[in-house]
């Protein structure tokens, strides 16, 4: 017990929680735009479970840490590529969240399935919740395999996943409303999501992409988007008193 109440195992820990909380905000955004699509009643409900189903699904990914390592074995070779059990989960699940996105954004900037009379993506919350548990585990081998790469203990890695789990609890019920109110927000949410597709897909081939550079350009547009939201605000805020 006492080598986990080390001064060392406690960085490991507070490096391992701040590291789960950004790989969590792709699963984040995708849980907030398919919370988006449920019933208004359901949203809060799905969205916790959404992220309940993440702290399981890293937690058994971790468990069965022996066999996540094992999927690094090559199945089949596709262009010259070795293809493993881990590479197919990213490509699928990368073409997955592509899909989701493109019919998501086709739908915001046509507007056309609700004036036809047809279901959102996600109407239902069994169907949402199936669809975020396939993608928390794609999600999950992604920062379970970083956390392998920087701590050895099992128990440590459980208590990171937990705590960064929490305080995506606390602050993804603003996220998923923020993201629902601002239409142009929630295209850029999608956008997001569009690249993180790729980014999965270009991993399943072994073509390494750095996450940082997405998080950028994504931190980049939503500072332009909300200095527009700002100014439109001013503006309309003049208006109101000059009419006044």
């Amino acid at each position: 017990m006492s080598e986990y109440l080390s001064l060392e195992s406690f960085f490991a820990f507070l490096t391992l929680t701040t590291l789960e909380i950004v790989l969590g905000i792709d699963n984040i955004i995708f849980i907030a735009i398919q919370a988006g699509n449920l019933p208004p009643h359901q949203r809060d409900r799905g969205r916790r479970l959404g992220l309940m189903f993440a702290v399981v699904t890293r937690i058994l990914l971790l468990l069965a840490l022996g066999t996540v390592m094992k999927l690094d074995t090559p199945l089949v070779h596709v262009l010259g590529q070795a293809i493993s059990g881990k590479d197919l989960i990213l490509i699928v699940g990368g073409l997955f969240l592509i899909r989701q996105a493109t019919l998501e954004i086709h739908e915001k900037v046509e507007g056309r399935r609700r004036h036809h009379g047809r279901k959102p993506v996600a109407a239902s919350l069994n169907a949402m919740l199936v669809q975020i548990a396939l993608m928390d585990m794609v999600f999950s081998l992604d920062s379970v395999i970083t956390a392998v790469g920087m701590s050895n203990q099992i128990p440590i890695m459980i208590a990171a996943v937990i705590a960064a789990v929490g305080v995506m609890l606390v602050f993804s019920g603003a996220v998923v409303d923020f993201v629902d109110r601002n239409p142009a927000v929630k295209l850029l949410a999608l956008s997001f999501l569009l690249l993180i597709g790729v980014l999965l897909v270009a991993q399943g081939f072994h073509q390494e992409m750095d996450k940082g550079y997405v998080y950028f350009a994504m931190a980049f547009s939503l500072v332009i988007e909300l200095l527009q939201m700002r100014a439109v605000h001013n503006e309309r805020h003049r208006h109101h008193h000059h009419d006044a």
